[in-house]
């Protein structure tokens, strides 16, 4: 069984960085899509950023290009969201996410493993 187990949010002021930290318990970490997704109050999910398995290949939401950095470095399990020039708009509870498919993970529908959340709070 795989487990997700999500650091690093809290509260920033706008213009701020934060890195949140996802490590991947349970299977091999290396053949599986890793990505970020984050959900605002009152609105829906919506998908923030994506890996590939290799790590050759990366996608993000158009809200966060420029800004924001997924990687999975070697010999970790972990895979990392770098949030920089942060905005009150980027408040959310971000969801770390794993599947095996790629196109699974870029949809959001359906991916296999969620975790439980990490609150990111950006202040004005």
């Amino acid at each position: 069984q795989v487990q997700l187990v999500e650091s690093g949010g809290g509260l920033v002021q706008a213009g701020g960085s934060l890195r949140l930290s996802c490590e991947l318990k349970g299977r091999t970490f290396a053949t599986y899509a890793m990505g970020w997704f984050r959900q605002a109050p009152g609105k829906e999910r919506e998908f923030v950023a994506a890996i590939s398995r290799g790590g050759a290949t990366t996608n993000y939401a158009d809200s966060v290009k420029g800004r924001f950095t997924i990687s999975r470095p070697d010999a970790k399990d972990t895979v990392y969201l770098q949030m920089n020039s942060l905005t009150p708009e980027d408040t959310a509870v971000y969801y770390c996410a794993a599947d095996q498919n790629w196109f699974t993970m870029t949809s959001g529908t359906r991916v296999a493993y969620w975790g439980k959340g990490a609150l990111v709070t950006v202040s004005s």
